[in-house]
């Protein structure tokens, strides 16, 4: 199977990248410094010459609704035409649990929009959402860590997994039929990702002190729901890993 990336190199798109290759299927990366721009469409459907099946983790570089919302919906449904001109069966797009519990995260919000979108169109579509991921704290402390300070989302219960899970599980769904919408995909442990930031800062043995980011999320909105496929590694096992490691604090 030739299978497409749309956001193939990053978090979860190079973990995608990575399963589909393993698993013996030919793989293609839509990014700008290969030529191809999803949003503008430039390099798109010769890029998709051939495409039995697109994967779509691409992530705008912002978390304001209106940046974002534009985002989505634009590289969601250049997917689809191009798509559709070049024969493409089966699209797939990652989202997240519990995006249509609040309205308070513009950010949520904007993702229900690309849902939409990538439903809208001619392509039979599929999509999976995943909950947050165990990367999420430290990626968080990356960016807005000020000498002893960081802050990280606090988003109450929920129930995190693996970036390589979810880039696994995304390339199962690829291979099987379109379905409108997956099982949801968690974890196996509910916490807290503060608690976690908390844990992922300990274990790197660095003095960072950690400061709540309210969003209002409503009590157990992030939550799988009855039915979700739950899978490892626990984020004890993922804090030994390589995964882990790689992440800059």
């Amino acid at each position: 199977m030739r299978i497409a990336v749309a956001g193939g190199t990053g978090m979860v798109g190079h973990h995608v990248t990575a399963s589909a290759q393993q698993a013996g299927h030919e793989v293609v990366v839509l990014s700008r410094s290969r030529g191809v721009d999803v949003l503008s469409g430039e390099g798109l459907a010769e890029a998709l010459a051939g495409v039995d099946v697109v994967i779509d983790t691409a992530n705008p570089d912002t978390v304001e609704e209106g940046p974002a919302t534009e985002f989505f919906t634009q590289e969601a449904t250049a997917l689809q035409r191009a798509g559709s001109e070049t024969g493409v069966r089966h699209i797939v797009t990652l989202s997240i649990v519990g995006i249509d519990k609040t309205s308070s995260f513009g950010y949520y919000n904007a993702k229900l929009a690309q849902e939409r979108a990538a439903a809208a169109g001619p392509v039979p579509s599929t999509v999976m959402r995943a909950t947050q991921f165990y990367e999420l704290p430290g990626q968080l402390i990356g960016l807005t860590r000020q000498d002893s300070q960081a802050q990280v989302l606090d988003l109450g219960r929920c129930q995190p997994v693996a970036a390589r899970t979810v880039g696994e599980v995304l390339v199962e769904v690829a291979e099987g039929t379109p379905a409108g919408r997956a099982p949801d995909l968690a974890g196996p442990e509910q916490a807290n990702l503060v608690a976690l930031g908390q844990a992922f800062v300990e274990h790197r043995h660095a003095a960072i002190e950690l400061h709540p980011i309210e969003v209002g999320i409503p009590a157990g909105a992030m939550l799988p729901e009855s039915g979700a496929r739950i899978q490892g590694p626990t984020f004890e096992e993922w804090l030994a890993s390589d995964d882990a490691a790689a992440l800059p604090l």
